[in-house]
Formats: structure tokens, sequence, C-alpha cells
């Protein structure tokens, strides 16, 4: 029974469903990603260490060799500097996470408060001020913010569309009704969104680059000794954020082009 309740409940919810209301819960599925993407490695709650842009960890391995390589015997003496240590540096857009024996990461938007709590044998090439660097340096989280912004005044302003209503028409009997949105709104709206889509893609392609170089260059310099990564999980929500605001451009692009044809055929007859 309840069961039978709640499909027909659900029944006469869908069809008030309006189409804007789709683009709204794709935009609020974007800013979460979003969200989640700047705030990694700002705290060492469950998942948050797990996001950031690169990492970086003393490991041995056998060092990569080339003719391009003025000494290569270098890579004995890098390892006899960093002995046992074990530690991982994790950047974020605005903080930093370290573990520095395996244990629980630590996390701050200070690298100076991080570097007093690890002793010179856990961290002998400096990681931490190298993931400083990178974060103050060259790590840009402005447009993403700025596109949050956005996407969330588009969600406003689609908040703000007619949605369906019932109305007497001239015998007597309801009907469902669902006018136009307004034609200006839509296109402020389309414009917004379109800004944070851009301003999205920017970021995202700066992230990627930016990581990917700065990782590969962190590992030849530490050839033997330490190794690097880029954040998979900070990747996958950059780009999906991206698609996502791409699908409502292109989803209001549709609407409006579709409102405006009807309205002509309208004219029309």
């Amino acid at each position: 029974m309840a069961n039978m309740r709640f499909s027909l409940g659900l029944g006469r919810f869908i069809p008030f469903l309006g189409y804007h209301h789709v683009l709204m819960i794709l935009i609020a599925i974007a800013i979460i990603l979003l969200s989640l993407l700047l705030a990694g490695c700002s705290s060492s709650s469950p998942l948050i260490p797990g996001i950031f842009l690169i990492s970086l960890y003393y490991q041995s391995y056998p060092p990569v060799f080339d003719p391009a390589q003025v000494d290569p015997g270098v890579t004995t003496a890098i390892a006899n500097i960093v002995g046992q240590a074990q530690l991982e540096v994790r950047v974020g857009y605005f903080g930093i996470c370290i573990n520095p024996d395996g244990g629980a990461f630590l996390c701050s938007n200070n690298a100076s408060s991080l570097a007093t709590q690890v002793s010179v044998d856990q961290d002998p090439l400096n990681l931490i001020w190298v993931a400083s660097t990178f974060k103050d340096s060259i790590v840009f989280p402005y447009l993403i913010i700025v596109a949050i912004i956005l996407a969330f005044a588009c969600f406003i302003l689609l908040a703000t569309f007619p949605g369906w209503h019932e109305e007497i028409d001239e015998h007597g009997s309801d009907r469902d009704v669902k006018p136009f949105p307004s034609r200006p709104v839509s296109q402020i709206a389309l414009a917004l969104i379109f800004v944070a889509s851009v301003f999205v893609l920017v970021s995202v392609l700066w992230q990627h680059t930016a990581s990917v170089a700065a990782s590969t260059i962190a590992q030849d310099l530490g050839n033997g000794s330490v190794k690097s990564g880029v954040g998979t999980a900070a990747m996958i929500l950059g780009w999906f954020g991206f698609a996502l605001l791409i699908i409502v451009t292109i989803g209001l692009l549709v609407m409006i082009l579709s409102i405006s044809i009807l309205d002509k055929l309208t004219d029309e007859e």
C-alpha cells in the first residue's frame, strides 16, 4: 500500500517537473562537484585528502638514465640524502596534506606549520616547500569560484521560470498550462552559464597542464628517489563539472531557439 501511494505521488509530481527543473538539477550537481574540487586537501576530513592536484612522495625505484644527463651519478647522492624517508605531500587549491610515516594525513593551508611537524629525515628534499611553491605560484582557483557564482545566479534565474498551473478554459474544465519564460531572463541565464562554462574550461585545462608538467619535472629531479602523480579525482570532478555546465548551456540555447520558432509560427497563424 505504501509503495502504491509513493508511485501515485511520484506519478503526479513527474508531469509538473519542467524542462528548467532538469537544468537546475544539472547546475546544482556541477556546483557540488566544483565545490568539492576546491575543497580538496583543505582539511583532514574523510575523502578530502584524496582530492588533490598533484602528489609528491619519497620512494626508491630504479633511476632512469638518459644520454642527456650530464651527471647520472647524482641519483646516488640523492638516494643517500633521502635515506628511509617516506613522506607524501598532496596539493589542493587551498591546502596541502602531508603523510609523514604512512599514517593519517595532516592538512593545512599553511605550509610552514606543516613543516614544523616533520623532521629533517622525513623531508630531506623539502617536498613540502616545493608543494607550497606550486600551490602559491601556479594554482589559480578564482576562475572556478567566479564560475560557481555565475552558475548559482543562473540557477536563481531558472527558478523564476513559470511552471505548470491549472486554469479553467471556456468550457469550465480544468487544464494544465505552462507559459513561456521571459526571453530576456532566458538570454541572461544563457549568457551566465556560458561564461561559467568557459571559466571552468580554462581552469580545468590550466589545472591539468600545470599538474602534469609539475609532476613530471619533480619526478625527474628526484630521479630514483621521488615519485609524483596527478590527482585522478580532481581531474574527474573538474571535467565532469565542465561537461554538466556545457549540457545546461546547450539545453538553454535549444529552449530559447525552440520558443523563438514557436513564437514565429504563432505569429504567422
